[in-house]
């Protein structure tokens, strides 16, 4: 239902988008930054990834509570806390003085983004009319994540070449302001409803898969047989053991394990998960390599991504048109093809391979496979899925993709550790490395397409006409 009238729609639609910006921006603005984060603070290469890591698992582990908050205890309100919180954990991180301090705020940053993000997209619903204007709004929304994963790999090459990394974080503490006064004025309040928070859900699960990541991360510097790195494992096993089980028999579960019963769906989260987690990997490590090898500054880092960038906007811009052609399955399966080829070129990488042929090259496929893939994997996340549920396998989709990245880097940061080439140079060494990183996350994504092609593919195969 059009709360909103007319004159005001657009200072909405701005407001909406720039909050969801800015949280997309803030996945991608440390990447090109890292290498500087890194020489300043003292990471480690293992304790690195904690950088990325810590706003994922909060923001993912935290986002079916946010969204649950946000129904019962007011959309606008929730709205402006998670502005609120977001943006003076931007400003927290800006001032770090030590690791602890940055990933705490990191931590809190993505804890912010699970409750922000949720409102944004239901605010939408409640300020715009379902046809043309509702449409042209999602629209805008879903081009800001298009947008913001570039943008924050440039941005944050600029000023970390340019002034220092922390000017990145900075920035989000007068955008955080201006979009809270602006809520305040123009954001239409919605009624209360009852309902129960599932807290124990949502500790339970972000402490579980937090413990289980850093447990794996560990593993890189400490091994195996370590005490705490067996201790981190096993409690956060028993910790998502402990969250299924709760969730089986929840009230008002954040959760609903119904959804789990259909298999294409199911294989859906799976291969989300993967991909994700295989792509993050190239992200994270491409970044490294252009400063650790090539010895690019930070802001050519953030351009040399380009390669990818414009072709995934094109082919995502191509997917309604392919999807009646090919179908939404066979798509899906052409993207992590596309996915697959470009990490197996860039697992070649030496210290002496060239940006166009080694780096450039391989870009363009990846692009265009996750221009191809990312909205043929929701469609299948969501298929079947009835109304009174959109809400929570919406959640779902949104937790496979950030716990998805926080795993699957968390696996790649062992295999970095563990792809040693000791009688190499420094810079050898570090391409050696990184290049078993995308072997492993190509062969992620081939897990991917196998679930993708024997429970999606094949299925709907069977109810083509001959």
């Amino acid at each position: 239902m059009k709360t909103t009238h007319a004159s005001h729609q657009a200072a909405v639609l701005a407001i909406i988008v720039t909050s969801y910006l800015m949280l997309v921006v803030d996945i991608s603005i440390v990447l090109t930054g890292l290498p500087n984060i890194q020489a300043e603070l003292g990471f480690s290469h293992a304790a690195l990834s904690w950088v990325q890591n810590a706003y994922t698992l909060t923001f993912g582990g935290f986002l079916l509570l946010g969204a649950r908050a946000g129904d019962i205890l007011e959309r606008r309100r929730m709205f402006i806390v998670g502005l609120a919180l977001f943006t003076a954990a931007s400003m927290a991180i800006g001032l770090a003085p030590s690791p602890t301090w940055l990933l705490l705020g990191r931590a809190i940053q993505g804890i912010g983004a699970a409750i922000l993000a949720p409102s944004t997209l239901a605010l939408i619903s409640i300020h715009f009319a379902e046809g043309h204007a509702r449409t042209r709004a999602l629209a805008l929304y879903a081009a800001a994540a298009g947008v913001g994963a570039s943008l924050g790999l440039v941005l944050g090459g600029l000023v970390a070449e340019l002034i220092s990394w922390r000017v990145g974080f900075f920035i989000n503490l007068p955008i955080g302001i201006a979009l809270i006064v602006g809520a305040k004025r123009y954001l239409v309040e919605t009624p209360l409803k009852s309902g129960r928070l599932d807290l124990a859900g949502a500790v339970s699960s972000t402490l579980g898969m937090g413990a289980l990541v850093f447990g794996i991360v560990r593993s890189a510097e400490s091994g195996w047989a370590d005490t705490t790195t067996g201790l981190s494992v096993v409690s956060g096993l028993v910790l998502l053991v402990f969250f299924v089980a709760h969730e089986s028999r929840a009230l008002q579960p954040i959760l609903p394990l119904h959804l789990f019963t259909n298999r294409e769906r199911n294989a859906a989260y799976a291969a989300r998960m993967l991909f994700l987690g295989g792509m993050v990997g190239f992200w994270f490590f491409t970044t490294q390599f252009l400063q650790g090898v090539l010895l690019y500054k930070p802001l050519h880092a953030g351009l040399a991504f380009l390669p990818t960038t414009i072709p995934h906007f094109i082919a995502a811009m191509s997917v309604p048109r392919l999807t009646r052609r090919f179908g939404n399955a066979r798509l899906l399966a052409f993207g992590l093809s596309f996915c697959i080829a470009g990490l197996v070129w860039m697992a070649g990488l030496s210290e002496l391979s060239s940006y166009v042929t080694g780096i450039a090259l391989p870009m363009v496929l990846i692009g265009i496979g996750q221009g191809f893939a990312l909205g043929p994997l929701t469609v299948s996340a969501v298929q079947g899925v009835a109304s009174e549920d959109a809400g929570a396998v919406s959640g779902i989709v949104n937790v496979a993709h950030q716990v998805g990245g926080s795993l699957g880097l968390s696996i790649l940061v062992v295999v970095f550790a563990a792809g040693g080439a000791a009688d190499l140079g420094a810079a050898a060494s570090l391409a050696h490395h990184i290049a078993s990183t995308f072997t492993a996350s190509a062969l992620m994504l081939a897990i991917a397409l196998a679930l993708v092609l024997f429970f999606i593919v094949r299925p709907r195969a069977r109810y083509l006409p001959a």
